[in-house]
């Protein structure tokens, strides 16, 4: 039985990639209101055109490294008549994003400050900066809920050799930022715990998106269900941490990763 969300305003940031776009329609189908933000582009248009035309969607313009458009965004949204009870830290710069916006990918030794600390800007001072302005708006006014994302590099190494030979690696600003996400959610979760809030962390593990056979092959040795995941086997759980059926939840982090963090 799917888990079912209406009455819920869920807010969502960096929502036009591969899980974000798959936590939208989702949600959607589960009854909930959903408001999408990601920075304007190809993915914001793509969000667009999938969902406009549903009145249960909302799109804003947000870049969550901005800390003038973070401070504004929750006012903008409780001006249009929506009360956002759930907000998804979801925005985050990967490796691979940087590969796209034209820059080769560096060995640790030729990582640059500029990119170590654009990523953390965005992964990590952009989730303070979304809960800030939650304390700030939402927390304590209703019961409400934060759910970081994090990844199943937060608080396990990566196995480096399984990029050998691969386009891409993993980064290492991107491993620091998403175990710095869990630090985040527990501090908030004692905060807030008398504020009728609940936050929690989800770590999502491999998840398919195109990936060569031998990639594939790889990783999959490295997990107990012998595959990577589809995107919507991770929605299924940010359903129901979305759901009143997590209310007893809080301070956690949430593997979604196929037994990867078992061994």
């Amino acid at each position: 039985m799917q888990t079912q969300l209406d009455g819920k305003t869920i807010f969502i940031t960096g929502s036009g990639g591969v899980l974000g776009s798959t936590y939208v329609r989702r949600m959607l189908a589960a009854g909930a209101r959903v408001v999408a933000s990601d920075l304007p582009g190809e993915r914001a248009d793509k969000l667009k055109a999938d969902h406009g035309s549903n009145d249960a969607f909302t799109f804003v313009e947000l870049d969550v490294a901005d800390e003038d458009q973070v401070t504004a965004v929750f006012q903008k949204l409780l001006g249009m008549g929506l009360e956002p009870n759930v907000v998804l830290n979801n925005a985050a710069i990967t490796g691979e994003l940087l590969m796209g916006a034209g820059k080769p990918f560096p060995d640790f030794a030729n990582t640059s400050v500029t990119d170590w600390e654009r990523t953390l800007r965005t992964n990590m001072t952009g989730a303070f900066m979304v809960a800030r302005q939650m304390d700030r708006d939402i927390v304590g006014k209703w019961p409400a809920k934060l759910i970081n994302v994090a990844s199943m590099y937060a608080l396990n190494a990566p196995h480096h050799e399984i990029y050998d030979g691969m386009p891409f690696r993993s980064f290492s600003a991107y491993s620091a930022s998403k175990a710095g996400i869990h630090g985040l959610t527990l501090w908030l979760a004692a905060y807030w715990a008398k504020r009728q809030a609940t936050v929690n962390t989800i770590a999502p593990g491999a998840v398919f998106n195109g990936h060569s056979e031998e990639f594939q092959k790889r990783v999959s040795n490295l997990i107990m269900a012998g595959r990577m995941a589809e995107p919507d086997e991770i929605a299924d759980a940010m359903l129901f941490l979305c759901s009143d059926q997590s209310n007893y939840i809080t301070g956690q982090i949430h593997h979604v990763d196929g037994g990867f963090n078992g061994w």
